[in-house]
């Protein structure tokens, strides 16, 4: 039989962990900038502004209570979708596609009565 697991441990990076205990024994609070989409949010990060990659810019995020136990990631989306334009042939083509397909199942249908 395999032992249970013991409950994980959560990840933070060093340099975070450093950048945090010193901003926390000064009276201002500063934006954290940090490249460590992986760390995991704790206690100690509450009330501070932490500026997380999203590959391209550095998008602040206040942390708040709510927070705790997600990964700094979660709250800093990497891909933003916009919407097809009308000129966008390629989901013009996907349409045409869908409803041939519809229209040939149809015709499959029949033929099978």
């Amino acid at each position: 039989m395999i032992p249970a697991k013991k409950e994980k441990k959560t990840f933070v990076a060093n340099h975070l962990l450093k950048k945090i205990q010193k901003i926390n024994t000064k009276t201002e609070k500063e934006i954290i900038k940090t490249w460590s989409r992986a760390s995991t949010i704790i206690p100690i990060m509450i009330g501070h502004t932490i500026a997380v990659h999203t590959g391209r810019e550095h998008l602040p995020i206040y942390i708040n209570k709510y927070m705790l136990g997600h990964k700094l990631g979660e709250f800093a989306p990497t891909v933003n979708f916009l919407k097809h334009t009308k000129k966008d042939e390629k989901s013009k083509n996907d349409e045409k596609s869908k409803k041939t397909n519809k229209s040939e199942q149809k015709v499959k249908r029949i033929n099978k009565k």
